[in-house]
């Protein structure tokens, strides 16, 4: 390289530099200015609601843990025949697989005669399934009671308020697809 080449790559370089610090310089007194300029506005938090809390009234006119009342209703429960018997033989026996599945996401699509019995197809997940009178659907140990062709009858056994087991009777109904 000659004398000549290595100046001109030198007064490139320094002109390349003095460029640079005067953007800068520029950039800095803008942003400089705009701060000053921005007045940030923070509106103020209102007060907190005054807590005014209330008293209890009920407190004379009920007690849920009177010894007399425990007593009367031991006493009309021990009377009563048990409705564990409802429950008791669902437990011991083998589950089938669509009761994994909550009745709401299933969809009645047909129904069909297979060697005179009816048989519905249900859908769930994307899936078919034939049933038959006496299977068992749904998470409440459902079990299939009548096929007709708009609807399959099932009988349930669910716990009501107080803790009992008592039967519910539920539907599926037959699901057209919207065109």
């Amino acid at each position: 390289m000659s004398a000549r080449d290595l100046l001109c790559i030198g007064a490139a370089a320094f002109a390349l530099t003095a460029c640079g610090n005067s953007d800068r310089d520029d950039l800095q007194r803008w942003m400089a200015e705009q701060r000053a300029q921005v007045k940030p506005t923070v509106p103020p938090i209102s007060e907190p609601k005054k807590f005014t809390p209330q008293a209890y009234t009920e407190a004379a006119s009920f007690e849920p843990f009177n010894m007399q009342k425990l007593t009367q209703a031991l006493r009309r429960d021990s009377n009563q025949p048990s409705s564990s018997g409802l429950i008791a033989p669902e437990l011991s026996r083998r589950k089938e697989s669509l009761e994994a599945f909550p009745l709401d996401s299933m969809a009645m699509v047909g129904s069909l005669t297979r060697n005179g019995q009816p048989v519905a197809l249900v859908s769930v997940d994307k899936l078919l399934y034939q049933v038959r009178v006496g299977n068992h659907l749904g998470l409440n140990y459902g079990r299939i009671t009548n096929i007709s062709e708009t609807e399959l009858g099932l009988r349930e056994i669910v716990q009501d308020a107080a803790g009992e087991w008592i039967e519910r009777v539920a539907t599926l109904q037959l699901q057209e697809k919207a065109k």
